[in-house]
């Protein structure tokens, strides 16, 4: 008789100043059986050490909060090689700024609050599978923005006889893109999958679209993130903005 192993359910760690969102995300994930939430934090400094002690599989990451945003509790997280968490970026969207910083921060999903509770779960599953999740909403605006952001107007030159003076926290909202450099180039295929990828396409599309199958398409993918150096289909899609494919 053989006998299977269960796989482990999706641990989430949820992270958000408002205690009724979090009870609210915890009432839907909870009803999932491949999914269970681990843990909570009403601030960054928290989501920090909950990440650390928890290692949850993926965090639902608000930005604005007490002691420290989103942004930089994702970038530190991001940061840590002990935590292997995927994180999504849970907003309102009122401050397209946040988004685009989170992405370079390390975050590998978005969703807005307003989404429905499909759509939590569907971003839970998709994050945990390696797989990122942007809300269609979204996904063109975003990444076109964040791709193709113009370098900032450089600084006017201080007068000979003022003082030095610290540069103010505000600038430019996204630093510019750097030019994406490949030691093994991407194969005509796996540029055609890229696209695809690009246009927020699932596995089963892009098999659909290019007439092969769907392992043959995970496959195509899992090499074009070993040759791009990304670590989700997020970080992808934007080298492919950056590469001029889209």
């Amino acid at each position: 008789m053989i006998t299977t192993t269960p796989t482990p359910p999706i641990r989430v760690l949820l992270v958000d100043d408002h205690a009724m969102l979090r009870a609210g995300f915890r009432t839907i994930l909870d009803t999932q059986p491949d999914i269970t939430v681990v843990g909570e934090a009403a601030t960054g400094a928290e989501a920090l050490a909950q990440a650390s002690a928890l290692l949850p599989d993926v965090i639902t990451m608000d930005v604005q909060m007490p002691d420290m945003d989103g942004i930089e509790a994702t970038r530190r997280i991001v940061a840590d090689p002990a935590i292997a968490a995927a994180i999504a970026i849970v907003t309102t969207f009122d401050r397209d700024d946040y988004l685009y910083q989170a992405l370079d921060a390390g975050a590998s999903g978005f969703l807005l609050k307003n989404a429905g509770a499909e759509d939590l779960i569907a971003a839970v599953r998709a994050l945990a599978a390696g797989d990122g999740m942007l809300a269609p909403e979204v996904t063109r605006r975003v990444l076109a923005r964040f791709a193709h952001a113009p370098a900032p107007a450089p600084a006017p030159a201080p007068a000979p006889t003022a003082p030095t003076t610290t540069a103010p926290a505000s600038g430019p909202l996204v630093a510019p893109a750097a030019p994406v450099v490949l030691v093994d180039p991407l194969t005509d295929r796996e540029a055609e999958v890229l696209v695809l990828l690009a246009d927020a396409r699932s596995n089963a599309e892009i098999a659909s679209a290019l007439f092969i199958g769907e392992a043959t398409v995970k496959t195509h993918v899992s090499r074009i993130l070993q040759k791009l150096g990304a670590r989700d289909r997020v970080q992808a899609v934007v080298l492919a903005h950056r590469m001029g494919l889209t």
